[in-house]
């Protein structure tokens, strides 16, 4: 199904039922297509860890530095 923009913006909610429930729509302007509105799927599940061992976290990463807290708030001695 091939619709125009002033149409697709009335219908959104309807055309998005449609696609999910397998139509094609097709979003055009000016009769020349420009668009298709396809059900998203995922590509692939993301991955947790990827980095494991290849990063060397300092164990005084959270400690508060007094160069950098100068920087930021001033000297307040």
């Amino acid at each position: 199904m091939i619709v125009n923009i002033s149409e697709a913006e009335k219908n959104f909610s309807k055309l998005i039922d449609m696609v999910y429930q397998g139509e094609e729509i097709i979003i055009a302007k000016n009769e020349m297509p420009l668009v298709k509105l396809v059900v998203h799927t995922p590509q692939k599940k993301r991955q947790l860890g990827l980095l494991a061992g290849q990063i060397n976290i300092p164990d005084d990463l959270l400690e508060e530095d007094e160069d950098i807290n100068t920087i930021f708030y001033g000297n307040n001695s």
